[in-house]
């Protein structure tokens, strides 16, 4: 490769380096006067130093002097005090600082987590499809919290650095002006080194979140895949590979972790090679051993003491420092995982959207256009929806049919604005005004009932949180399932496992739908509402979607013959086309 070549590929290294630091920035913004704040407290922790080194150096001085009888015992007490008293408000400006940086890092780390959430589950505009299942929780549960050291170190670390060693420097001048000069000259070292820290630790980092991710989503893949694989007898393949896998995570940590150790190393050398210099003038100067021009030869025990106990705490900040370089590299690698699950294509920053309220039923009930809807998924060549055109009037009943994986579930989504459409519009009606689908108007019904983990209530208050206990049973009721609760152990506190355990298939679809009445929106959408169910639990079923299909516009894709008369309109796909 060329010279010039070689330039170039640095000089793109450099920028895209400067545009994630710049990305990092943007987002630690909200929560910047907290961290700043706690970078103040802890750099005003050093007057708590400065004055419990000089009680501790004034009173070895007295403490001298009296066992030699030139001072009474008492005459240490002054500086015990003052030794206690600096403890003291050290312990203090500390702990505020770390509560003040907490504050600002989860301020920072919740909204992250809000705009993921948003992206993943919009409540306006359709989901984005070109992440992996996993990427959202990924990033929620791991990837931010990436950023804590960073935020909570890193960043009130430069601020503690400017006015912690300030005072302490300057203190260390008052008693020692050579000492001072000794120690601003070892001070340029430092920058150096921190900045070679930063080049060797943001390549290995960003290296081993790339493997713990690709590792994370290859387990998520063998354990959805788990009963196939057993079935092939494939399975001990799969565990072989899985073991390399967290082989490579393991060697990369262990890389990362070496780069640390040995970087803090050179720091610390840096630091200890000073205060050897440091102790090594007071003790010549207090034996009287030094006597060069200009360099002073006088120095008293309580001085000498005094500067050698701020000479480490000059530095203190600079260490932590060097430690959040590791943390800043973190992030960095971090940011750029995170980078594509934050920002849609062509955006960097997304803006805070309004909270949406889903439209409530005494609206008029809206109108459903698809023109030309195209719908295309990854990894299929034949597109799951192909230019499908549909128009529903308000207040009518669509019913979709055809063969599994005809695109029935595919048009749906579409249609209620919760999945983008690769080709053509969906559009919702309101007053004769054609504005794009939605999800604020939808209520959806799938097949299985999507169930969280908590009481029956706690699933129920999902439609409306604001709903009392009066509220479900009256909604329950309205459907015909007064039952469902007398026969459930403990009502609404009855405790659901993951998925809905505890409840039967029927029980669980009674459920979805009435959290559907409860959510009251003036679009229903219905995905196979009677699938996996029997005889008897599919007419229960069948009776409470008339009542709820009252006064709404409703989408329903069915295999069911039995669900047809409810429609107005028939649909039917083969291969994503209607006929």
């Amino acid at each position: 490769m060329s010279n010039t070549a070689v330039l170039l590929d640095e000089l793109a290294a450099e920028r895209d380096e400067n545009l994630v630091h710049a990305r990092l920035r943007a987002w630690a913004a909200v929560g910047r006067p907290e961290l700043r704040r706690a970078g103040i407290l802890r750099g005003a922790a050093q007057l708590g130093t400065v004055l419990w080194a000089g009680g501790l150096s004034e009173g070895a001085q007295r403490g001298l002097s009296a066992l030699r009888g030139d001072l009474p015992a008492a005459a240490v007490l002054l500086p015990a005090l003052l030794t206690a008293a600096g403890v003291a408000l050290r312990a203090g400006l500390l702990a505020a600082g770390d509560a003040a940086a907490a504050r600002g890092g989860r301020t920072v780390r919740e909204g992250l987590r809000r705009r993921i959430i948003e992206r993943a589950l919009p409540a306006r505009g359709p989901a984005r499809t070109d992440l992996d299942d996993a990427a959202p929780a990924r990033a929620v549960d791991g990837e931010v919290d990436q950023l804590t050291d960073w935020l909570t170190g890193y960043l009130p670390a430069r601020t503690t650095m400017l006015l912690g060693s300030g005072i302490v420097l300057a203190a260390v001048a008052c008693r020692s002006w050579f000492v001072a000069l000794l120690v601003v000259a070892a001070t340029p070292l430092l920058p150096a080194n921190l900045k070679v820290i930063g080049l060797g630790t943001q390549t290995a980092v960003r290296a081993q979140l790339a493997a713990i991710r690709t590792h994370e989503s290859r387990l998520l893949d063998h354990l959805r895949g788990l009963p196939t694989l057993v079935g092939l007898g494939a399975h001990d393949d799969a565990a072989r590979a899985l073991e390399r896998d967290d082989r490579e995570v393991a060697g990369r940590t262990e890389k990362v972790l070496r780069i640390a150790f040995l970087s803090t190393a050179w720091v610390e050398l840096l630091i200890t090679g000073t205060l050897a210099v440091v102790a090594t003038y007071c003790g010549l100067v207090l034996l009287d051993y030094l006597h060069l021009p200009v360099v002073p030869d006088h120095m008293s025990l309580s001085a000498a003491l005094f500067v050698l106990v701020l000479v480490p705490a000059y530095f203190a900040p600079a260490r932590d420092l060097a430690a959040g370089y590791h943390a800043r590299a973190q992030a960095a690698a971090a940011a750029e995982l995170l980078t594509p699950v934050l920002d849609a294509p062509g955006e960097n920053v997304l803006p805070p959207a309004e909270p949406a309220r889903p439209a409530r039923r005494t609206a008029v009930s809206p109108g459903v256009r698809l023109e030309a809807v195209t719908v295309h998924h990854p990894g299929r060549q034949t597109p799951a929806l192909d230019r499908v055109s549909v128009w529903l009037a308000p207040s009518r009943c669509l019913a979709v049919t055809g063969p599994s994986g005809a695109g029935k579930s595919s048009l749906l989504a579409v249609a209620a604005g919760l999945s983008a459409p690769h080709g053509g519009h969906a559009l919702h009606l309101l007053d004769g005004q054609a504005v794009p689908a939605e999800p604020s108007r939808v209520s959806w019904v799938g097949q299985p009932a999507h169930l969280l983990p908590g009481t029956l209530r706690e699933n129920l208050l999902l439609a409306r949180p604001t709903a009392n206990d009066h509220d479900l049973l009256g909604a329950t009721a309205a459907l015909g399932f007064e039952d469902l609760l007398t026969t459930l152990p403990q009502g609404l506190d009855t405790v659901l496992g993951e998925r809905g355990t505890g409840l039967s298939s029927g029980q669980s679809q009674q459920l979805a739908l009435v959290r559907a009445l409860l959510r009251d929106a003036p679009l229903l959408c219905l995905d196979e509402p009677t699938a996996h169910l029997d005889p008897e639990a599919e007419q229960r079923v069948l009776s409470a979607l008339r009542t709820l299909a009252r006064n709404r516009t409703v989408l329903l894709a069915t295999h069911s013959p039995a669900l047809l008369p409810l429609a107005d309109q028939v649909i039917t796909l083969d291969h994503g086309r209607a006929r």
